[in-house]
This record gives C-alpha cells, sequence and structure tokens, in this order.
C-alpha cells in the first residue's frame, strides 16, 4: 500500500470497501485504460464491474438496496477510482449526484421509483445545468418549462453532459415562471425536472435529442453531449420534490457534494502521476545514475508527494464537514480548488521527469497530462471557487458595528 494519502480513522468496513476498490483498480482499470481511452470506447466491461461491487449504490440508503455509506467513504472510493482511469469516475459520479438529489429533494414516490434501480445501476444518472451560451452563469438558463395541465412542456438547449448517452435519467435545471411573478430574482424562478429517457443517441424520447459524442482533448470513454428539448412533454410529478421555483438550491447541493468528487478525482490522477514519476525516475539512468539521485529530481518528488499530501487531507476534510451534517460550502470550494490546481502541477512534474518520453502515446502520463485540465473546469472553474472561498470568508469574519 502507498505511503501517501493514508487517511485515518476509517471503519473496518469503508477499509475493506476501500481496500476491495484498490485492487479492481489495480486489475481491472489501469491495464487497460490507456488503450481504451486511445479509442475513446465507452468501458462497459468495467462499469459492469462497478455495478457489481455496489459502487452505484454506495451512497444510496440501505432502505432502498443501496449500501448507506458516508459521503468520506464514496469520496475515497472515487480518488481510487481516479487514479486508474479519471472517466470512470465521472461515470460514477454524475449518477452520484442525482442520487444524492433524489435522496435529499426527492418526493417519496420519487425515492421509491428511482433509488432501488439506481442502487444497481439499472438506471444511470446525469445531470444538466449549463447551456451553450452560459458557462458558469446559471442565472442567465434560457430552457425553459411551461404548464400544461397535468404536463410541462420543455424547450432549449443544454452542454456538457456527462453520461448523456449512456443515462436513462436525467436531472435537467430549467426556468419554470408559473407562480413567480415578474420581477423574481432568477434563481427562485428555476426548477429540476426528472427526465426519463432511453440511453443513446439521436432521438431518445419524443421532443428530446442527444446528437453525439463531443470529440475532447482528453476525459475520453465517457460520453459527454448536448441535449435538446423541443416541446418535450414532462409530467408534473417528475418534478423533483414536488414542487417548482427549487432547482437551483437542488442543483447547488448536488454541486456541492459533487465539488468534493470532483477533488477526490484530482487527489486520484496526482496520486497516479507521483506514482509514474517516482517509479520512472528510478528507471531512467543519465550521466551514470538513476536520475531519482539527481538533486533536482529528488525536489521534484518531493513538492509532487507535498501535493498530493495536502490535497488528499483538504479533501477529507471536506467530506467529513458535510457527513457531520455542518454547511461545507467554503470547504469544499477550497478542496476542489486546491487538488484541482495541485493535480495539474503534479501531472507536468511527472510529465517533465519522463523527458521525451512523457509525449509518447506509449506512456501512461501522456494521457494523464491531456485529462488534468478538465479538473479546472469541472464543477464551477477556479475562479468560481475563489469567489465562494471569498464571499464565505467575508460572512465568517465580518467586522462588528
Amino acid at each position: 500500500m502507498s505511503r501517501l494519502a493514508q487517511t485515518h480513522g476509517l471503519s473496518e468496513v469503508q477499509r475493506e470497501i476501500l481496500s476491495t476498490v484498490r485492487d479492481f483498480v489495480d486489475k481491472e482499470i489501469i491495464p487497460v485504460a490507456t488503450e481504451l481511452e486511445h479509442r475513446d470506447e465507452y468501458p462497459q466491461r468495467i462499469v459492469d464491474g462497478l455495478r457489481e461491487l455496489g459502487l452505484f449504490g454506495l451512497m444510496i440508503p440501505e432502505e432502498y438496496g443501496g449500501l448507506g455509506e458516508s459521503l468520506l467513504t464514496y469520496a475515497l472510493c472515487v480518488e481510487e477510482i481516479a487514479r486508474g482511469w479519471m472517466s470512470v469516475s465521472g461515470i460514477v459520479n454524475t449518477h452520484f449526484i442525482v442520487a444524492y438529489m433524489l435522496k435529499q429533494h426527492g418526493t417519496a414516490e420519487q425515492k421509491e421509483y428511482f433509488l432501488p434501480r439506481m442502487a444497481t445501476g439499472e438506471v444511470r444518472g446525469a445531470f444538466s445545468m449549463s447551456e451553450p451560451a452560459l458557462g458558469s452563469d446559471v442565472s442567465a438558463i434560457t430552457s425553459k418549462a411551461v404548464r400544461d395541465g397535468d404536463e410541462y412542456v420543455l424547450t432549449g438547449q443544454k452542454m456538457w453532459l456527462t453520461n448523456g448517452g449512456t443515462s436513462s435519467l436525467v436531472a435537467v435545471l430549467v426556468r419554470s415562471d408559473e407562480g413567480h411573478p415578474e420581477g423574481t430574482a432568477p434563481h427562485k424562478s428555476m426548477t429540476t425536472f426528472l427526465i426519463e429517457k432511453e440511453p443513446g443517441f439521436g432521438q431518445v424520447r419524443p421532443g428530446l435529442t442527444i446528437p453525439g459524442k463531443i470529440d475532447k482533448m482528453g476525459y475520453k470513454g465517457v460520453d459527454t453531449t448536448e441535449l435538446i428539448m423541443d416541446g418535450l412533454r414532462i409530467p408534473a410529478n417528475r418534478v423533483l420534490g414536488g414542487a417548482t421555483g427549487r432547482g437551483f438550491y437542488q442543483m447547488m447541493d448536488g454541486v456541492e457534494v459533487g465539488r468534493v468528487n470532483v477533488a477526490a478525482r484530482g487527489c486520484g490522477v496526482a496520486h497516479r502521476a507521483f506514482e509514474l514519476g517516482v517509479s520512472y525516475a528510478q528507471q531512467r539512468h543519465t550521466f551514470g545514475k538513476q536520475i531519482a539521485q539527481h538533486q533536482a529530481i529528488q525536489f521534484k518528488l518531493a513538492e509532487m508527494a507535498t501535493k498530493v499530501e495536502a490535497a488528499h487531507a483538504m479533501m477529507v476534510n471536506a467530506a467529513r464537514k458535510k457527513d457531520s451534517g455542518e454547511r461545507n460550502d467554503l470547504e469544499a470550494g477550497m478542496a476542489k480548488y486546491l487538488a484541482s490546481e495541485y493535480c495539474k502541477e503534479v501531472v507536468e512534474d511527472a510529465f517533465r521527469i519522463h523527458g521525451g518520453y512523457g509525449f509518447s502515446k506509449e506512456y501512461e502520463i501522456e494521457r494523464l497530462y491531456r485529462e488534468a485540465p478538465m479538473l479546472l473546469i469541472g464543477e464551477g472553474t477556479a475562479e468560481i471557487q475563489k469567489m465562494i472561498i471569498g464571499r464565505r470568508l467575508l460572512e465568517e469574519y465580518r467586522l462588528q458595528g
């Protein structure tokens, strides 16, 4: 077991789960990840293995067929999976966010209907906030829902859905002005809809189209898509929580735990980059000795390992804060910001240690070098995290009088 990124105070059950996931990653993911990534191939066999392990139901309560584990357990599993291949952790993460939103905000009927099948992986989730013209400005959403009897009619275009093609349930945030007079703050007139669909591309149900996979620099294998709604009819009982106007808060709650997840992914990718760097440094020789014996390389390894440890500690702290029931947007923002930035730096240092070979597709570090940038953007850019952190700090340290 690695000396780095150890987590103290875990229960025996947590240690057993992590050991099982770590073995799965070492045996089933790492040996095939680069080949699948280069082909941009969906890792169906790996996903089937995760279903058998119960990973899709890790945080779903036992009463709905899940394992009922904590956010910390989940984040540590994600860290291990991302160490093997970050795309696989993305497949699990979007599913987890939708399940979490259902658990926290769904009606009793919605929980009974969706969660047991999500726990087995039979139903897999995706969620959608972003649109082509807005990026981080969620208040500028233009997709809308209009009430028509016992249904809503949804129209608009969404962007950057992870699992957009392979999912069968999408949580979509749209504007719904029903019951919200003109002049209502934008975030108070948004609603989350639970949209069931067939997996695949093209028209996946009347009024709903998934055009195809977006070709990306990295983060391959997992399908990232657009979603186009054109007269899509959704029954009123598929409004998350049963009432309109709550969607923004529901999504932000999901994104908050998602940020812990992205931090965990950053930790996992950075950890793998360190492993690759420290291994190659002991295999490559220059000037008559291992390059690991050169002080310049030892300095790099020292900095890389310290960043891995620091990011892991902040991620664990953010997860434990959320599990305690306390507000954790400050800790989650800090963890996501630090872990993604450190991940980029550790991967680049490992790339430099590899020298010219790091530029070759034969070496795993080349894949990590293309994957790390996604973490700088996912679940909010570094600039968004700094805004969240700054505002929360001013709340905590506000001058009196």
